[in-house]
């Protein structure tokens, strides 16, 4: 399998939603699988491994550098923590022209919708728990979110 092959699949999967990818050829099997890390790293980590049927290739190792937009929140007791349910896109808004569902400063009840977080093309709607003010919105627009990961800071009324 040449190398070149292996750095373009390495670089779809590291840019794509795929987590992992497996090819065989000519008795030469090829895995590449992002490791999702924990909040504390937000670079996915691609590995390419082969099993040795045919002369070894260098494992490669590729890091996307980003901002750290997963900043721990204020810790407060008065504050409410809306956290993601999935791992997805964070959207402030239903579609690319439309109003972000909230700001900063609105009142939210239960149920009313905060963002969308979209995993495998299916839109899923991230509603408020508590009734009360939005303080901080933590996740920038577009951006990957991970299971657990804070979105929302909420004054509680």
């Amino acid at each position: 399998m040449d190398l070149n092959l292996i750095r373009k699949l390495v670089k779809i999967v590291d840019t794509s939603g795929v987590t992992d990818l497996e090819i065989e050829e000519n008795g030469l099997k090829v895995k590449i699988a992002k490791k999702i890390r924990s909040a504390k790293v937000a670079a996915p980590e691609t590995v390419v491994q082969t099993e040795p049927a045919a002369a070894p290739q260098p494992e490669t190792k590729t890091e996307a550098e980003q901002p750290p937009s997963e900043e721990k929140p204020e810790e407060s007791e008065n504050l409410h923590v809306i956290k993601s349910p999935i791992v997805g896109t964070f959207y402030r808004a239903p579609a690319p022209d439309a109003d972000a569902y909230v700001q900063v400063g609105d009142m939210v009840s239960p149920g009313t919708v905060l963002c969308i977080v979209e995993a495998m093309k299916l839109m899923n709607e991230i509603e408020s728990d508590v009734s009360g003010k939005i303080v901080k919105i933590l996740v920038e627009n577009g951006k990957p979110v991970e299971y657990n990961q804070p979105l929302f800071l909420i004054q509680p009324t």
